[in-house]
């Protein structure tokens, strides 16, 4: 009996769907790493797409995040990834004059005035840019 018990509880198990995994990105954000550093690291624990969605003209690569992983940044939800770092072949490189020699960030729902003061109480000097209406870009760059 103890056996047909484990074998429904394990056939139950392997039914339900895998567990999400939740991430803070709110220490990288305070602008203190490369952008090769930032996306290595998220595509390393599996994080993020390794192949970008989207490569703007100014080589800033769109990362979509991998099923079932939720990233937060400061409070935030997070639904793209982005990033470059200038002759590193992880990054594709668009056709206009690249943003920086590295940059990275998140893009995340909220607006801009709450993601920026989420941003001054943190410390951080990440770049707060408006992409739309409840959509902003967190974003770090070094020239």
């Amino acid at each position: 009996m103890n056996r047909l018990l484990v074998l429904l509880l394990v056939a139950a198990a392997a039914a339900l769907p895998l567990p999400s995994f939740a991430v803070e990105l709110d220490g990288p954000l305070v602008c203190n790493e490369t952008g090769h550093q930032f996306i290595a690291d998220l595509m390393q624990q599996q994080l993020i797409n390794p192949k970008p969605t989207h490569v703007e003209s100014n080589s800033i690569n769109a990362f979509a995040l991998m099923p079932n992983v939720h990233l937060s940044a400061f409070g935030f939800h997070v639904f793209a990834v982005v990033g470059f770092e200038k002759d590193d072949p992880m990054f594709q490189v668009g056709d206009g004059e690249p943003v920086a020699q590295s940059a990275y960030g998140v893009v995340v729902f909220g607006s801009d005035d709450k993601v920026k003061s989420a941003l001054e109480n943190a410390g951080s000097t990440a770049i707060v840019h408006h992409v739309a209406p409840f959509i902003t870009a967190i974003f770090c760059k070094r020239s």
